[in-house]
């Protein structure tokens, strides 16, 4: 562990990434994903694996329209991928570099359903 940071090639799976459709849409015009703005203020990009996005999307996308889920196979993004604690301790993906659009398995509508809550395709925790 240097620097407070873990990573380990048995993390390297399945994550996800929950993105406004109008920022995935300005990625896929240039080919990369810069962040969104709570990315760029932290310096990394944030991800979640499959059992931590159904939270991430309550705490930090609450009602929110127009969203995307993106998974990306973790291994594909190398050493620009470290698992750091967050939320209570649990290990969060973040990438410190842009994210290529190329690099997606593949990108799913996230809307809203009943009582607010996003509705998630089954997601493979691999």
């Amino acid at each position: 562990m240097a620097g407070g940071r873990v990573y380990s090639p048995l993390m390297s799976s399945l994550i996800y990434k929950i993105v406004p459709r109008a920022l995935w849409q300005e990625a896929e015009r240039t080919g990369s994903f810069t962040g969104a703005p709570v990315d760029h203020a932290d310096g990394y990009i944030h991800f979640s694996t499959a059992d931590q996005v159904r939270e991430t999307a309550a705490r930090h996308f609450a009602g929110q329209e127009d969203l995307l889920l993106v998974a990306v196979d973790g291994a594909a993004l190398g050493e620009a991928l470290r698992w750091e604690p967050s939320r209570g301790g649990a290990m969060f993906p973040h990438l410190y570099a842009q994210l290529p659009v190329s690099v997606a398995l593949w990108v799913r509508p996230l809307p809203l359903g009943a009582g607010g809550r996003h509705q998630f395709p089954e997601l493979e925790r691999s």
